[in-house]
């Protein structure tokens, strides 16, 4: 696999916020979004074996726990990946996979709890995710909408109700984007969206999701890596 860090830190997003885990980040991603704050995963990294990549996931949280693996888009690496993602869980590591879902999820196993980013029109990424994706979710895994408008925003709502998200997932989550180099700070003042907003426009709306911030963002510097 090609791997751009490793690391161990508090979990910023999900329903998982707020716990250790490890970060497997992958290298590679085929989209682009506009608001992109992970762009330095797109190239160069390092080959690691599956046993490599491992060793270090287990030195860094040797009596299992939460491991994410995220990207980049980890699924360009599918086999690679899957093969690792069945180690880890058969030594007993609970994993999430962070993926956009423009990549087939079918073979992913069913105990990995998948945490899908469905590209909202602003992201310059709209309609990429695979709507085939919606039939390999069960009730553990999450959908994630990044909303920098209110285009975005109607764009989720209707997206939640057509496709009954409330019914098919744990959880699904309203992201305000982060500005792409945000720095300094630690507030929401670097959110595209009004974070007060937002949560106003939900509460009218009665919607089914949940309100997410990136926790990370607002513990340390909104530009810091490998956190």
């Amino acid at each position: 696999m090609q791997i751009t860090e490793i690391f161990r830190s508090i979990q910023g997003e999900s329903t998982y916020a707020g716990l250790p885990c490890v970060f497997v980040r992958l290298t590679g991603c085929n989209l682009r979004c506009a608001w992109c704050d992970s762009e330095y995963t797109f190239t160069g990294g390092r080959k690691m074996s599956q046993q490599q990549a491992f060793a270090e996931v287990e030195h860094l949280s040797p009596d299992g726990g939460l491991v994410e693996i995220t990207g980049g888009e980890p699924m360009l690496q599918e086999r690679e990946l899957l093969a690792f993602i069945r180690q880890l869980l058969e030594t007993g590591y609970r994993v999430l996979l962070e993926t956009s879902g423009e990549r087939p999820l079918a073979r992913v196993p069913a105990e990995v709890i998948k945490i899908v980013d469905v590209k909202c029109p602003d992201s310059e990424e709209g309609g990429s995710f695979n709507l085939e994706n919606l039939h390999t979710l069960n009730s553990r895994d999450e959908i994630k909408f990044v909303l920098a408008s209110r285009a975005d925003y109607e764009f989720a709502l209707h997206f939640t109700h057509e496709h009954n998200l409330a019914k098919r997932v744990n959880a699904i989550l309203f992201s305000p984007a982060f500005r792409k180099h945000a720095t300094g700070s630690r507030d929401s003042s670097h959110c595209l969206l009004d974070p007060q907003q937002l949560a106003e426009w939900m509460l009218a709306d009665k919607v089914p999701a949940r309100l997410s911030l990136q926790m990370h963002k607002f513990i340390w510097d909104p530009a810091l890596k490998g956190v």
